[in-house]
């Protein structure tokens, strides 16, 4: 049965639910091995890594169940406002000198006000000014008319997860909704710029709710796909579910994969948590990741991550 929708992916056929729904309890290892077949014959060796960096950290509105910054929740981290261009640039070049590809702004809360948008706007002037470093940015829930003013100072991806299923965002967030994360994306894509996005896999989610999420974000037309596993932070509502197994992260992304075989399926956040790192994970149809620190958790060295890159004889190139 893999190897039959497999092919059927290859002459041009996309997966529906059912089908991908049936791959679920498919041998793993048969799994892995067809959908980085996938991965090879749609994106060859490219291998795509980016870096980001925590523009603004805390006191953020939303009650996402899972994140550290909310001020829903009694989480002790650092809190600080906007970086300013100095810093950003800085770190920006620096990341870009590693040999990171992509370089993505993040800030905490609903959206950026407009002062705000305007110094992170100014910083990334700068930075194209100064770095040929692919620039992407997560801001937050913006209006076409700030997305525009991103693409006009040279952004040219942004990131706003859809984070699970339509059916399972309310029981982890109720100060935004799902279509609110739509109708930014279709914001963003009316802008001119490419999006990222997927979600968080661990969120006490069925294998459904991440099917669903992927068959959305291919509806969406999205090729860049940030898979993240959860930490479990104590002090969050979210902090006493279980972590999922190397395997189960394993099938999930092989999965998508078949979902999405044309798209960047991207190790975020949570890989530091796995004992290889990705390894296996990028020998089952991934071929992006993040990599240095994450938000508020740390993540893989980079000099580590170009160290496997090459050992895997992937290509260093953007998808």
């Amino acid at each position: 049965m893999i190897q039959k929708i497999k092919n059927k992916i290859l002459n041009g056929f996309q997966i529906q639910k059912k089908d991908a729904m049936r791959l679920i309890n498919t041998d793993l290892e048969k799994l892995s091995t067809a959908s980085n077949e996938l991965r090879q014959h749609f994106c060859g060796n490219a291998f795509d890594i980016c870096a980001i960096i925590n523009g603004k950290n805390g006191r953020c509105s939303e009650d996402c169940k899972f994140c550290t910054q909310s001020v829903h929740y009694k989480v002790f981290i650092e809190e600080y406002p906007l970086l300013d261009c100095k810093s950003l640039l800085k770190d920006a070049i620096y990341n870009f000198d590693k040999g990171i590809l992509r370089y993505f702004v993040v800030t905490s809360g609903k959206k950026l006000v407009e002062d705000e948008l305007e110094s992170v706007c100014n910083s990334y002037s700068e930075i194209r000014k100064n770095s040929d470093i692919f620039l992407c940015a997560s801001h937050g829930l913006l209006s076409l008319e700030q997305l525009l003013k991103l693409k006009n100072v040279g952004v040219q991806k942004y990131h706003n997860n859809l984070e699970t299923s339509r059916r399972n965002f309310p029981n982890i967030c109720t100060t935004h909704t799902y279509e609110d994360k739509i109708i930014t994306i279709k914001a963003a894509q009316k802008a001119g710029l490419e999006v990222c996005s997927c979600g968080i896999i661990g969120l006490g989610e069925t294998m459904e709710d991440c099917i669903d999420m992927a068959l959305d974000i291919r509806d969406l037309g999205v090729k860049s796909v940030p898979v993240n596993i959860l930490s479990s932070i104590p002090e969050t509502p979210y902090g006493k579910l279980t972590v999922l197994t190397a395997n189960e992260v394993r099938k999930t992304v092989a999965i998508f994969h078949f979902i999405l075989p044309e798209a960047a399926i991207r190790l975020a956040g949570g890989r530091n948590l796995i004992a290889d790192k990705g390894r296996s994970r990028f020998l089952s149809g991934t071929n992006a990741a993040i990599s240095g620190d994450m938000l508020t958790t740390s993540g893989i060295i980079i000099d580590d991550d170009m160290k496997m890159i090459k050992e895997l004889k992937f290509d260093m190139k953007m998808l």
